[in-house]
């Protein structure tokens, strides 16, 4: 295997600190992430520069004038502290000729903004909620929102990591669903989206590659003991807080016992998604499983977490992966975009 040289671009507040080896350090709390995957760079041999970014690309300019790398770990959520503009990174690099992992910009661009990727997807036939976009700063028309077909779940069309999403995002009336979009304005980025709830369970599937993709084992959001007063649906606490899911009896875990061919509709379904939205490296495709059989896409999410205690790294692990194997094929598939795609000719 090469030894790389890599520059791993991150968020300046999310650098591991310097000489920290404890993954359990209160210091790296909100960037495990970033530890991880940096300290699996070093076990594989890779020589590696981390680069902190916000609202300039200055940085990543003096990296590569100074350093030279073979490629750039991008782990880039925003840019300017805007979410839907993560994509700038990647075309930066992709202008400058240098490799990088994970989505390409044209990926990060359809599948971040819930709407248009939602439309992409009807077109093509790939079965998901109905949903209905809120503009920010335009008003609410009464007459549309009473022949909405309720529940709905409200979300930011931009918004990743079920930022903005709570248990009030459950809206079975028109004025719970006017109160919500109004509130989800004030804390959350981009439109709003409210979307059809549907009664069913919740999946996870990791699907890596460029052009060969690869799904890994799904994993799926269990409510087994979750009373009626709960709303199962994928709320900012569940996905970040491990005390909420211990209290409501929440678990993640490998998916069992579905019905027979639906295995196999799920790889389908998973790797339609990602190759109708352009999308490269590797995703996490989010989807809900009615009770009447029909598979539903959720929301597709290019670059999704890739913490060693996360979905994407469980799954690999399941497929036979250890963590160190699956940043190297990422970083890999990285190297192979910029050979497969042409552009650095």
């Amino acid at each position: 295997m090469k030894k790389l040289r890599v520059i791993m671009l991150t968020h300046n507040n999310m650098i591991p600190p310097e000489g920290v080896t404890d993954r359990e350090d209160p210091r790296i709390k909100d960037c495990k992430t970033e530890f991880d995957v940096y300290h699996a760079l070093l076990k594989l041999g890779h020589e590696v520069k981390i680069v902190g970014v916000d609202d300039s690309i200055k940085p990543i300019q003096n990296a590569i004038k100074e350093w030279q790398p073979d490629i750039a770990y991008n782990m880039m959520e925003a840019f300017a502290d805007v979410g839907a503009l993560d994509y700038y990174i990647a075309s930066y690099l992709e202008m400058v000729k240098l490799p990088y992992t994970g989505c390409n910009p044209r990926g990060l661009l359809l599948a971040r903004d819930k709407s248009l990727s939602k439309k992409i997807m009807t077109y093509h036939r790939i079965r998901v909620p109905k949903f209905f976009v809120f503009p920010r700063n335009k008003k609410l028309n009464e007459r549309q929102l009473n022949k909405l077909p309720y529940p709905l779940i409200v979300k930011s069309t931009v918004e990743q990591g079920s930022v903005g999403i709570a248990q009030s995002s459950y809206v079975a009336t028109p004025q719970e669903l006017c109160d919500r979009v109004k509130q989800l304005f004030e804390m959350a980025e981009g439109d709003a989206i409210a979307e059809q709830y549907i009664d069913g369970r919740e999946l996870y599937a990791t699907v890596i590659g460029n052009k060969r993709l690869e799904v890994f084992p799904v994993r799926e959001l269990v409510f087994d003991n979750v009373d009626n007063n709960i709303h199962k649906i994928a709320t900012y606490n569940v996905k970040w807080n491990e005390k909420y899911r211990d209290k409501y009896g929440i678990d993640y875990q490998f998916v069992r016992n579905l019905p027979n061919g639906m295995p196999e509709k799920i790889v389908k379904t998973c790797k339609r998604t990602y190759r109708v939205l352009g999308m490269s490296g590797y995703a996490r495709i989010d989807l809900r499983l009615a009770a009447d059989g029909k598979l539903y896409v959720l929301e597709a999410n290019p670059n999704a977490a890739i913490a060693n205690d996360e979905d994407v790294a469980f799954s690999a692990e399941k497929a036979g992966l250890t963590y160190e194997q699956l940043i190297q094929r990422v970083l890999n598939l990285g190297l192979r975009y910029h050979q497969e795609s042409g552009i650095y000719a």
